[in-house]
């Protein structure tokens, strides 16, 4: 059935549109434009917002389940079904170091998942096992580890069509290792690392262009060694997802990154669970507990975040002190190009799929709106 959102003001990622008219049929944008059509059902948005839904790519969990502990599609369901509530209507559910066996049944879940529903599960972000443990952060020291060629060889061949992204420590790959990894296609994202400035430049010349949560299990900036972060901020070309909850990056520092890094600066949630509805969770040897609205573990360290995506947003828009667009930009636009898929999702433009957010001008209240069948 073709309808027609009416009465927007319409933020296509590449412009906005007053007045404008969305018209999507089965679950596609099939038109952009400012005419109202005739004969078809139309949804007033009486001068409100309207943009791509946004884009998670470090997802944890849903309301209910733990995708590392339970790879399934009810897991994946439960993550999608969450999403949706707060804005988000494409995710990359993720799986943290797990076993080989476990990475293997993630895998395959979120494929089988995938050819069943053709809905906003995109692939999965496999975060771990091949990390540095020096840096591995709440990831079990049980499952860290080196990778071997048996492994990796088999990672590939079984996940070159599911995993979207992969973070990875590079120092712990041979050179041919990496070279098998970049060849495969997946993105490539350096998190839970030890290297230097120095040492991250041969990596992102070979067109690594993505970090894992900066400034979060990485090497920091220093006048003298200007660390992993330094390294992100000094290449143009690499992109760099915060977590921006106040806690795992100060919006101090997450306003200097976003100055610096300015369209390669997105949002991810790395939300172990969404809507804080789960107080505490354990599952082998990791552990996160609610406290004062933040997951830690019992270490105290943090354990994955609680914000949402619209959370993330409101964060931009309120601390970071940018507009609305821009924010919006930050979940959408930026995010889709990160993972090579800036001509598939995040924007409103003909052909790509019927989701989007509704938001008023200072984005306090946003609404998903999802069209897809």
């Amino acid at each position: 059935m073709k309808q027609a959102i009416i009465n927007a003001v319409v933020h296509t990622g590449e412009e906005i549109i007053e007045n404008g008219v969305v018209v999507v049929e089965n679950g596609t944008i099939i038109s952009v434009q400012k005419e109202i059509p005739n004969d078809v059902e139309t949804i007033d948005l009486k001068g409100n917002h309207l943009s791509a839904g946004f884009i998670d790519i470090q997802i944890n969990g849903g309301e209910k389940y733990y995708f590392s502990q339970t790879p399934n599609e009810e897991t994946i369901q439960d993550i999608y079904d969450a999403s949706i509530k707060y804005g988000t209507t494409h995710v990359l559910p993720c799986l943290i170091s797990s076993s080989r066996e476990t990475i293997l049944e993630g895998i395959e879940a979120v494929r089988n998942y995938m050819k069943k529903y053709q809905n906003g599960v995109i692939g999965m972000h496999l975060e771990g096992p091949f990390l540095n443990p020096q840096r591995r952060g709440a990831h079990s020291i049980d499952q860290v580890r080196k990778p071997t060629d048996e492994e990796l060889e088999e990672i590939i061949s079984k996940g070159k069509d599911v995993i979207k992204v992969i973070t990875i420590a590079p120092e712990c790959f041979t050179e041919k290792q990496l070279n098998m990894l970049i060849e495969s296609g997946i993105t490539i994202s350096i998190g839970h690392s030890t290297i230097s400035h120095k040492e991250a430049q041969p990596y992102f010349a070979k067109g690594i262009n993505l970090v894992t949560h900066l400034f979060n299990a990485m090497t920091q900036f220093g006048h003298r060694e200007p660390g992993l972060v330094g390294a992100v901020f000094e290449n143009e070309e690499v992109y760099a997802p915060v977590i921006l909850d106040g806690v795992h990056c100060d919006y101090a520092a997450a306003k200097i990154a976003y100055k610096l890094k300015q369209e390669k600066f997105f949002l991810i949630s790395d939300a172990t669970f969404l809507g804080r509805k789960v107080a505490n969770f354990k599952w082998d040897n990791f552990d996160a507990h609610l406290v004062d609205g933040f997951y830690r573990n019992e270490d105290g360290n943090l354990a994955g975040a609680s914000i949402s995506m619209t959370e993330a947003v409101q964060n931009a828009y309120n601390h970071l002190h940018v507009s609305a667009d821009e924010a919006i930009k930050m979940a959408t636009t930026r995010v889709a190009a990160a993972i090579g898929m800036k001509e598939k999702v995040g924007k409103i433009k003909i052909g790509f799929p019927a989701n989007f957010v509704q938001f008023d001008s200072d984005l306090a209240t946003i609404k998903t709106l999802d069209f897809r069948e």
